[in-house]
């Protein structure tokens, strides 16, 4: 019984995001009717345009070159800076010796890190995974850290007391309180991972997403631009409600448990 309620929340969610797009929809039309296509085209427009381009010889290229990019900058930043932020957070010395650095990357601006990158690593696809995992990284890594010393002592203590095996610590207690403080931090990522890519290709590539704006803007095609905006928040949106919510509901099936049975 928990389980299908718990599938008809996650249902439920997944009809309050489609209504909130529809009222943005709504809204983008109405910016239309005041400024025009050209400003401002219609979704039908844009949706045309971007399947126009998806029919063009390199149109999927760039969908999945962009993809890759944004999600293996992603995957580096929650594996490097998860990892490094529990170390952090189980060692106050370290987590002190690592705030200077990690505020020092939080003030550079993406758009520093991709010049360096160009300088570094020329045109090409390490340039946009370099600045997406060097500017996403500090976020995880803070959650981490921040998640990591917020444990529950008192839990500890009695785990020892009553000699709770290490598996059943980590897999019961550590990680469980550790990813409430992390998916958080992962969706912002990955919502920063496809913006950054997107600007390092438009910068420095001649291919990708990015690529394609480029173009379109050289063009003054709005409606293509506009197209591959939908592209790009489309894909966001995918990896998002079909990759982590279920991940994050999976790992955290107690949460959901304790709202069923109304325990806060």
């Amino acid at each position: 019984m928990s389980h299908v309620k718990s599938i008809l929340n996650y249902i439920w969610s997944g009809w309050g995001a489609i209504s909130s797009l529809l009222l943005l929809m709504a809204f983008w039309e109405f910016g239309n009717s005041l400024y025009g296509s050209f400003i401002l085209p219609t979704p039908l427009e844009s949706f045309s345009a971007l399947w126009v381009e998806l029919e063009n010889e390199n149109g999927w290229s760039f969908v999945w070159i962009t993809t890759q990019r944004a999600i293996l900058g992603f995957l580096l930043s929650i594996a490097i800076g998860s990892t490094l932020g529990v170390m952090a957070g189980l060692s106050m010395t370290t987590a002190r010796a690592a705030r200077p650095i990690v505020t020092f990357l939080l003030g550079v601006p993406p758009i520093s890190w991709i010049v360096l990158a160009l300088l570094w690593f020329g045109m090409g696809g390490m340039a946009p995974v370099f600045t997406v995992l060097v500017t996403t990284l500090p976020l995880t890594f803070a959650s981490a850290v921040q998640g990591t010393r917020t444990l529950d002592h008192r839990f500890l203590d009695m785990s020892k007391v009553y000699k709770v095996p290490l598996s059943m610590k980590i897999w019961d207690f550590y990680l469980p309180h550790i990813l409430s403080y992390l998916f958080p931090a992962w969706i912002n990522a990955l919502g920063m991972a496809w913006k950054i890519t997107i600007m390092a290709e438009l910068l420095a590539s001649n291919d990708g997403i990015g690529a394609g704006m480029a173009l379109a803007r050289v063009n003054l095609e709005t409606a293509t631009a506009m197209g591959w905006i939908l592209a790009t928040v489309l894909l966001l949106l995918a990896f998002e409600y079909l990759c982590l919510e279920p991940l994050k509901r999976h790992l955290e099936s107690w949460r959901q448990e304790n709202v069923i049975m109304g325990i806060k």
